[in-house]
């Protein structure tokens, strides 16, 4: 720009400041996001506390607590700092933002820690702490403040957002590293401000890529100035310097960031269509390139909604529930009803298949949701109902403080309450017996309640059916608890005392429900005669004695239906799949199994290594974790800092990894993993803000479609960069040979002017390259292994095609030019024909108009070319019966492309006859035979390409199995392995054997 305002060139100086402009407003706007991450997690504090100063309670800001104060909590507070609980009444806490379990946790200030230490219990396992940020849900308590501000579990989390580590062998200590770490430290430390400040060591690997190729660029630029001057002996005239203005516009891509920047533009619009929000342009690249997912259980794999899928009645039978879409529409999934037998018991404890006469199903459909959508659910078939089911059902519903209703106005079911309660709810519902129901139309009168107490791990309620005198008992809690006051099992004929014999049956089928990641609650009642009609004030420990045990629920957070197909599919793409959840290890492991994480019967030891819980994945040093054959599938009651070290551990090993998450306990291994996903419609504003992309309907399958659509514009970009730098390439080729050509004055004259370079690079490749980045996924895109980050997008292939097709593009317009100005005109050059028009200078003119149509068309046909870096661009499908109207179809395909290509074409003929256009801007004038040349150059070029790819194919060059392209042979078959991780796999061969047959 300076050399062409320097030789009083302003058309041409004019049209660099303008594209420098460009430029330059395009990299501002693709980099101005604003973050608020902080204040999110500021908002989160609670506003106000009850402190216990001087023996008075007192009301002051939450900011003010201290150490040492005394805090008062109850149901509904927001608690502002990390308590030691030192008292706690029915205290059940919500901890979903720090452990994303939507279970609320109930409080034991007598936590027994005496085998083990407390730093090694995960925060979901500290049952007397209390910390801030989370809610009070049930209950109250008092406790006093251990940790306030940045020191809480919460502040942690802002801490770990606000920093980053250093990288290793920046320390200035001379103490820890010897006498010259200053010295090295403080160098390392300066070239790494120097990176950052050239763009080469920060962004995603497509940016530091794409500022070292611009680096690179501007040095060859100033290199070939220096050729440029040295040929003439450094006499550095105003032809001179013009001729370096050309070389150096010719080896700059000056539309790569624009056609990049407006290409990811159109992919986040393509993205959007498939629920998927964009907050980084840069996260569409790096989603191509992702080897490991990081996702969280709760609502991320799962609904986030307990579900009753298991109720175990004894001596009748288990009714499984399953294929539930919403966890609060009862007339939603199907009902199947077994007879149990004691070796099938057996069996299931063994995890060994039982044969068909020990279970036997009958099976009865529920009914669709599209079919039933009404509250009554007339239409709907179920089980038969038995007298036990029904003696079931009752403490189910009544023991319940939960509710669950059909909202005509909304067309759908919703609940209100604890979400255990609410999944018994709606069993009772699916059978017409809901609390309501007994209520208003069975008389059902309740008489007294008593609370779920945490140190006890059960409720009770009494009842009264009409006006009779006796009442009913109704009690549900921890299996172990409620067996303990029970004196008899089952209903009817089928009832028996409880021996200790009776007592191993019921723990046996409890633990064979806890290993498929169920909770699950006893159920029990009993009647108690009263001789008065009016409401008892009898003790809970008359109230809850003789009980008889009715059966086991289990309540299960179920996966989405969609997840296991969509883990499926990360298999095969090569993407290896980690859950990091604050759950129970057993819970953990069956769901990992159920939606194909896991396999499903692994052998002892690979289980050990492939499920590790958070304490013992934090007891192992970095150097212990690396040394780890391969690092775990399931991290179980993980904390924030267990997920950044998994995270770190996945980077030391070269791999690439999105986090998945909803809770604030994401945000810091969302910010800290190449691309974090947030959740839409549960996830927090910390996490949201934490992510580069959010999903609008926390489908974890729409991450599937996310990372192939980043595969699709990796492949894309490769294409469309190739466009660009061969026909860069091209122009060097043709302006460094142009030396040679001398006039009478001794310079050099070269065959394009700088504007007609402009012309080719801004306006003839920028619209085909735009219609390459909008070209469709390969049909083999999700079935080969991600690509290399480290190789990018300037994989070796693309550099060989680069300079190939380069070669064959400048030795064609380098050969047109010369059969013009030497075979033609006699070598006659004319006289400073580089300042401008006279007629000596009609020859050179002449073959300039030639040279640029030329090699305009080539660069156009060269989109076509590169539709697929390996087959044939007559062949682009597996067609059976191909005829020509097949390749007129396949390239009209991307229609945009293909406009592209027909316009530029004709926009040659205005260019090159245009009066005043032609010579005074583009510097040269209307030509005759010379398009014969322009033209038989095009037929060159596509039979050199053609003879390249043929090559690549025979003889099986750059074939990678993933290879950049849509990896298909020409009989159509993928030349890609599939990819698919041991446990997967085998996790995946057993597809149907995951649902279990007791």
């Amino acid at each position: 720009m300076a050399l062409s305002y320097g030789v009083t060139d302003y058309i041409e100086g004019g049209v660099i400041t303008a594209v420098i402009i460009l430029n330059v407003v395009i990299g501002f706007y693709q980099e101005f996001q604003a973050e608020k991450k902080m204040d999110s997690l500021r908002s989160l504090s609670s506003p106000s506390a009850a402190v216990l100063r001087d023996g008075h309670v007192e009301t002051v800001p939450s900011a003010e607590v201290v150490p040492g104060d005394i805090v008062q909590i109850k149901t509904g507070d927001t608690i502002p700092a990390d308590l030691r609980l030192i008292e706690a009444m029915n205290l059940e806490c919500d901890e979903k933002i720090l452990t994303g379990e939507a279970v609320p946790v109930a409080k034991d200030i007598d936590m027994d820690l005496s085998n083990s230490s407390e730093l090694d219990t995960g925060v979901g396992d500290r049952l007397n702490m209390a910390y801030s940020s989370s809610t009070v849900t049930k209950g109250r308590g008092k406790g006093i403040v251990v940790f306030t501000g940045m020191y809480t579990e919460i502040g942690k989390i802002a801490a770990s957002m606000q920093g980053k580590d250093r990288k290793p062998s920046r320390s200035l200590s001379r103490k820890k590293h010897g006498a010259m770490q200053p010295a090295k430290g403080a160098a390392l430390r300066v070239w790494d401000g120097i990176g950052r400040f050239l763009g080469l060591t920060i962004g995603t690997p497509l940016q530091r890529k794409l500022s070292k190729l611009a680096y690179i660029l501007f040095g060859c630029a100033i290199l070939l100035a220096i050729i440029v001057f040295g040929v003439n002996k450094f006499n550095v005239t105003n032809e001179v310097a013009i001729y370096a203005i050309s070389t150096g516009i010719a080896i700059i891509p000056e539309s790569l960031i624009a056609v990049l920047t407006i290409t990811m533009v159109v992919g986040m619009t393509q993205m959007r269509k498939r629920r998927v929000v964009i907050r980084q342009l840069s996260a569409l690249e790096a989603l191509g390139g992702v080897t490991n997912i990081c996702s969280d259980k709760t609502g991320t794999l799962t609904q986030g909604q307990m579900i009753t899928r298991k109720v175990w009645l004894p001596s009748v039978g288990m009714y499984n529930v399953s294929n539930v879409e919403d966890p609060f529409d009862p007339t939603n999934g199907h009902v199947d009803f077994g007879l149990v037998s004691k070796s099938a018991v057996k069996a299931a404890r063994n995890n060994e298949k039982n044969d068909d006469d020990d279970v036997m199903s009958e099976k009865t459909a529920m009914g669709s949701h599209d079919a039933t959508n009404s509250p009554d659910a007339s239409s709907t078939q179920v089980p038969e109902m038995s007298p036990e089911l029904e003696q079931f059902l009752l403490p189910t519903a009544l023991c319940n403080l939960a509710t669950v209703r059909f909202d005509q106005n909304k067309d759908k079911w919703q609940s209100i309450g604890d979400p255990t309660e609410v999944a018994l709810q709606v069993f009772a519902h699916r059978f017409q017996l809901g609390k309501k129901t007994l209520e208003e139309k069975h008389d059902w009168q309740q008489v007294a309640e008593y609370p779920f107490d945490s140190s006890i791990k059960r409720m009770s309620v009494t009842y009264r059916k009409g006006q009779e005198k006796e009442l009913c008992v109704f009690t549900k809690g921890a299996v172990e608890r409620v067996i303990e006051l029970c004196s008899s099992i089952g209903t009817g004929s089928n009832q028996r005392p409880v021996t200790p014999e009776v007592k191993d049956e019921v723990l046996n089928q409890m633990n064979m429900l806890a290993e498929q990641g169920l909770r699950v609650m006893a159920i029990a009642d009993r009647q108690y005669e009263t001789a008065s009609a009016t409401s008892p004030d009898i003790p809970r420990e008359d109230i809850e004695k003789n009980l008889t045990l009715l059966g086991l629920a289990g309540l299960h957070d179920p996966p989405r239906l969609e997840t296991k197909d969509s883990v499926h599919s990360c298999a095969t793409a090569g993407i290896r799949v980690h859950m990091l959840t604050g759950d129970h290890p057993s819970t953990a492991a069956a769901i990992a199994r159920e939606v194909g994480i896991l396999p499903i019967h692994p052998s002892t030891r690979e289980a050990q290594g492939l499920i590790q819980t958070a304490s013992e994945f934090d007891a192992k040093t970095d150097s212990e974790i690396d040394a780890l054959p391969s690092l775990p599938l399931v991290i179980a009651r993980c904390a924030p800092h267990t997920k950044t070290r998994m995270i770190g551990a996945l980077h030391r090993r070269g791999a690439y990894c999105a986090m998945t998450g909803d809770g604030v306990n994401d945000a810091p291994s969302l910010q800290a993993a190449d691309v974090g996903i947030a959740m839409g419609l549960a996830g927090s504003d910390v996490a949201k803000g934490a992510s580069d992309i959010v999903l609008t309907d926390d489908n974890f399958a729409s991450i599937v479609g996310a990372i192939e659509e980043g595969r699709r514009m990796f492949d894309n970009i490769q294409k469309f960069v190739l466009h660009l730098l061969a026909g860069n390439v091209a122009e060097v080729i043709l302006l460094i040979f142009g030396l040679g050509f001398q006039d009478k004055s001794g310079f050099s004259v070269f065959p394009l002017s700088p504007l007609q370079i402009l012309w080719i690079n801004m306006l003839t490749s920028s619209f085909p390259a735009f219609g390459l980045g909008r070209e469709k996924a390969g049909t083999d895109i999700m079935r080969r292994p991600p690509h290399d980050g480290r190789k990018g997008v300037f994989t070796l292939q693309i550099i060989v095609d680069m300079i190939i097709y380069g070669i064959i593009m400048g030795a064609c317009t380098l050969l047109t030019f010369v059969i013009i100005v030497y075979g033609v005109g006699g070598g006659h050059l004319g006289e400073d024909c580089n300042r401008g028009y006279r007629p000596s200078c009609d020859v050179v003119f002449e073959a300039r108009a030639a040279v640029f149509a030329e090699l305009t068309w080539l660069i156009l046909i060269s989109a076509w070319e590169f539709k697929s870096l390996r087959r044939s661009m007559f062949a682009l499908e597996p067609v059976d019966n191909r005829t020509v109207f097949t390749f007129f179809r396949e390239i009209y395909a991307n229609k945009f492309l293909f406009y592209a290509v027909v316009i530029g074409a004709v926009s040659v003929f205005p260019a090159v006859y245009i009066p005043g256009l032609n010579t005074k801007v583009f510097k040269h004038k209307g030509i005759g035979w010379e398009w014969a040349l322009s033209a038989g150059a095009v037929v060159v070029f596509v039979a050199g390409v053609e003879a390249w790819k043929a090559m690549k194919r025979n003889f099986g060059w750059f074939d990678v199995g993933c290879g950049g392209d849509d990896g298909m042979e020409e009989d159509g078959s993928p030349n890609g392995t599939k990819i698919l991780s041991e446990y997967s796999s085998r996790s995946l061969e057993e597809k149907g054997e995951g649902r279990e047959k007791v």
